[in-house]
């Protein structure tokens, strides 16, 4: 379970965020320029609260009151971003092992094949991001903070930068992330057609605040 309860000033603009989200896949669905980001910032420890408290199961990762602030790279949040950020002179093998090595985690073959299965990447291997499409850079990506062994995965505005025919092919990956890792996830996105193949809790943000949680019936009103 995930417990947000958090406050920020970003210049004119304030967030008021509280929410709660299960296992499975949660979406934090709105408007651009909603504040969803600087949310998933707030749970994954880039960005820090003024006022507040998140925990994650039996874990306090902020608290305000309690002066708690525990560093993004002690989370086991893995995050994956709009654009993927793989290191370009790296290869796909080097930068799955990236995120491993910064959490400090010993190598786990097992584990590695497991996800290059899941995410069909192994061909990939060999090449460097320069040399992969745009849903192939995501794909591995998400591997990359798989490797982490995370507790939570965020998961930014994953398919915007991709057209709809590579939305299209990374769509099943993902339904095959949260049914097959069994990793509970936050996807932030302002499309209703992502998040419905993949979401059952939406929790609907505008102006930096949640304005309500639910289900599917939050994706029928229009944003932008």
């Amino acid at each position: 379970m995930l417990s947000v309860d958090v406050e920020k000033r970003l210049g004119e603009f304030s967030i008021a965020a509280r929410f709660e989200a299960a296992g499975g896949a949660t979406a934090l669905f709105g408007p651009s320029g909603a504040g969803k980001t600087s949310i998933v910032n707030m749970i994954g420890g880039l960005l820090t609260p003024e006022r507040g408290r998140i925990a994650l199961d039996d874990t306090v990762l902020f608290d305000s009151a309690a002066r708690i602030n525990v560093p993004a790279h002690r989370r086991r949040i893995g995050t994956v971003f709009q654009e993927g950020r793989l290191f370009p002179h790296l290869t796909v093998a080097r930068n799955l092992d990236y995120g491993r090595w910064m959490s400090g985690l010993p190598t786990d073959p097992a584990e590695r094949e497991r996800i290059v299965a899941l995410l069909d990447i192994g061909a990939l291997l060999p090449r460097r991001p320069g040399r992969l499409s745009g849903g192939e850079r995501q794909r591995v990506a998400i591997g990359r903070a798989l490797l982490m062994k995370p507790r939570l995965l965020l998961l930014d505005e994953p398919l915007a930068s991709l057209d709809r025919a590579r939305k299209l092919e990374i769509l099943p990956y993902l339904a095959r992330l949260r049914d097959e890792a069994k990793v509970p996830m936050i996807y932030v996105s302002h499309q209703a057609g992502e998040i419905s193949p993949l979401c059952s809790q939406v929790v609907r943000v505008e102006d930096g605040r949640v304005v309500e949680t639910g289900g599917l019936e939050l994706l029928d009103a229009e944003v932008h």
